[in-house]
């Protein structure tokens, strides 16, 4: 039976948060809305007049996508291998996707794949330098055989 890689599915899932984060910002230029807009008026100033959080969403969808994707000039670099990093980014990416009201979904889509990060990180999986998905190390090399 086959193993579940859980930083590869962490990675599909942020992946399409990504995609429907770059839809919802681009939306959100058309139609400015913060999602808290029942509870307080206090955040409006962030996508009406100047749209500041639609354009803080937009870039961040953008470099997770090229960040997961990946872009081809990072592979194998200390970003693209680090789930350390990835776990520390999400919360904060997810929280600018929450504020905005079209990003709702996005927001709870990073949640989702920080959780399945953190299951692969806790069982010590990993990503080669050529950005593909490691399995369980033990002693220090991984379990397949492969040198990194």
């Amino acid at each position: 039976m086959a193993k579940l890689i859980k930083i590869e599915l962490a990675r599909l899932v942020v992946l399409a948060a990504a995609s429907y984060h770059v839809a919802a910002s681009v939306q959100a230029f058309i139609w400015p809305k913060v999602f808290w807009d029942f509870l307080t008026t206090n955040l409006d100033g962030a996508v009406k007049p100047t749209p500041t959080l639609q354009t803080i969403n937009l870039v961040a969808a953008l470099l997770v996508l090229a960040w997961e994707w990946p872009v081809p000039m990072i592979v194998g670099t200390f970003v693209h291998r680090s789930i350390v990093l990835r776990i520390v980014a999400l919360p904060f990416l997810s929280l600018s996707a929450l504020l905005l009201y079209q990003a709702t979904n996005a927001g709870l889509y990073y949640l989702i794949g920080l959780t399945f990060y953190f299951w692969g990180y806790s069982e010590f999986e990993g990503i080669d330098s050529d950005g593909s998905p490691c399995c369980t190390w033990q002693d220090g090399q991984p379990a397949s055989g492969r040198a990194m």
